[in-house]
This record gives C-alpha cells, sequence and structure tokens, in this order.
C-alpha cells in the first residue's frame, strides 16, 4: 500500500471504512509529508483516512527503530540480551556479541600442600573452560564493553543472563584465566581448615566501571590497561551441596571471554 494505491481505492467507491481496514491490515509505505498530505487532502481524502496512514506509517517507524541490532556501535540501538565489545572491523567500529561459557567443572589445586598441612594450606578451586583461547579477540589493552540486560528490551527474556536472575554487571567479576594446554583456568575459591569461601577472590578480581546509559544497558571499561592474555566476565549462577568442599565442587560459572592481542612488534606476537 502507498499513497496513490489509497487515492485508487477510494476512487473506484470504496468507503472509508474498508480503506481503513485496508490500511490497518497490509504491509504499506506511506508519504506523511505535508505536501504529501495537502495533496491527498485534495484528491478528496478524509481526515480518518489520512489519520489512519500517518498512524500506519508511525509503527512501522517505531517497529524500525526497535528492530534488535547483532553489531551496531551505537549503544543507543536496541540489541539483544548479552554481553558485546567494541572493536574494529576492516577500520569500523562494530559491536562483537561474546556468547556465553558454562564452566561446570571445578578443578582443584594444593591437595598435596593442603593434606601434609592437615588443612593449613589452602586447597584452590578453578573454574575450567574449554579451548586455549577466547573467540573474541581485540588490539586494545583498554577494551570497552555493552552490558545489555533482559529489561533493556520489552519483553526481551533470555536465558543468556540465567533467565534474568542476573540484572547488574556488579555482580559479575572480571578474572585473567591461565592458558593450560586445551584449557584455561580461573581460580573460583579455596577451602581450608578454616572453611570454605566460593567466589573470586579479592585479589584476582581486575577493577572496572560500569555506567548505566539506561535501563538495563551498561558501558563497562577496565580501569587500567590489560596485558596481552586470556580475560572474562564471570557470574556464579548456581551452586550445589553445602558449605564444605563437596559444595565448592558443585560451583556452576557464566563466563564472557575475551582475549587482548598481544601488541603489534612485541615478542609476545612474533
Amino acid at each position: 500500500m502507498s499513497n496513490s494505491s489509497v487515492v485508487e481505492l477510494l476512487k473506484v467507491g470504496l468507503g472509508d471504512e474498508a480503506v481503513i481496514a485496508k490500511i490497518k491490515g497490509s504491509d504499506a509505505s506511506y508519504d506523511t509529508s505535508t505536501g504529501a498530505l495537502i495533496a491527498l487532502k485534495g484528491q478528496g481524502v478524509s481526515s480518518a483516512v489520512i489519520a489512519a496512514m500517518i498512524e500506519a506509517a508511525n509503527r512501522k517507524a517505531v517497529a524500525a527503530s526497535e528492530a534488535l541490532s547483532v553489531d551496531s556501535p551505537d549503544p543507543a540501538v536496541p540489541h539483544a540480551s548479552g554481553v558485546y565489545m567494541l572493536a574494529n572491523w576492516l577500520s569500523q567500529p562494530r559491536m562483537i556479541g561474546i556468547d556465553a561459557t558454562t564452566s561446570n567443572q571445578t578443578k582443584t589445586g594444593g591437595f598435596l600442600g593442603y593434606a601434609l598441612t592437615g588443612g593449613l594450606a589452602s586447597m584452590s578451586f578453578k573454574a575450567v573452560v574449554p579451548g586455549n583461547s577466547a573467540k573474541a579477540v581485540t588490539g586494545s589493552p583498554r577494551p570497552t564493553f555493552y552490558f545489555y540486560f533482559d529489561q533493556a528490551n520489552r519483553g526481551g527474556s533470555s536465558a543468556v543472563f540465567n533467565a534474568g536472575a542476573v540484572t547488574s554487571p556488579q555482580e559479575f567479576s572480571l578474572v585473567k584465566f591461565t592458558v593450560k594446554d586445551d584449557r584455561r583456568e580461573a581460580k573460583v575459591g579455596k577451602f581450608n581448615i578454616g572453611g570454605a569461601k566460593a567466589g573470586v577472590m579479592d585479589k584476582d578480581r581486575i577493577p572496572f566501571s560500569a555506567t548505566q546509559l539506561r535501563p538495563g544497558v551498561y558501558e563497562i571499561r577496565p580501569d587500567a590497561a590489560l596485558l596481552a592474555g586470556q580475560y572474562g566476565f564471570m557470574v556464579q549462577v548456581t551452586t550445589g551441596g553445602g558449605a564444605g568442599m563437596s559444595g565448592m565442587g558443585a560451583m556452576s560459572s557464566k563466563i564472557f571471554d575475551f582475549a587482548i592481542a598481544p601488541a603489534a612488534g612485541s615478542s609476545a606476537a612474533k
């Protein structure tokens, strides 16, 4: 449907009610500029039909503005729920979506020391991520990230952030992974004679700043430059068992991983 097709329908004798019903039920592209509306009125189109055309054009514009983008670098553009890293692609800025990885495997370390000291030495627990490198890679030592939570989009509930249970970047810890052959590891707890501590220790957290741009949308930047290596935003999503070692071993983490590439010309890049 267009301006001309509306005029043609009216000219063959269809009443306003029938034409308005057609406008509401059809995909259309209407010119609703001031000059076009004056022209429609001059061709005998009623105010009720013109109003229906304007309403249809406005609905289409709103729908287009609310379409979820997957790579627009503009944080004001709605995106699907998730974590995005701002990067350059062919010299153009774009957002790269970071797929969530769930680490259900928890590896223990320091067990011998724990056993030999009767629990005085701590035994560590590490979240394990398969693969020795993240897919999302940037050369910037202080990359910018955007977190889009479910409430950013009307009806946009998803399982990306554990079905809406996580709603703030402050619930995440930014950590650096240690690469071991075909996996990456990060410490997520410890256990000794004094008890168990679940979650990333303060000394292992990398500080970052979060700025809320609008409800459900945050801009994230590390407070300092990051060295080349493997990193990730980690949130503990479930735990099982008690406060002892069995409970620590059942810990599950959701991780949004990324890599900082070595600077060109550095020994690590050669």
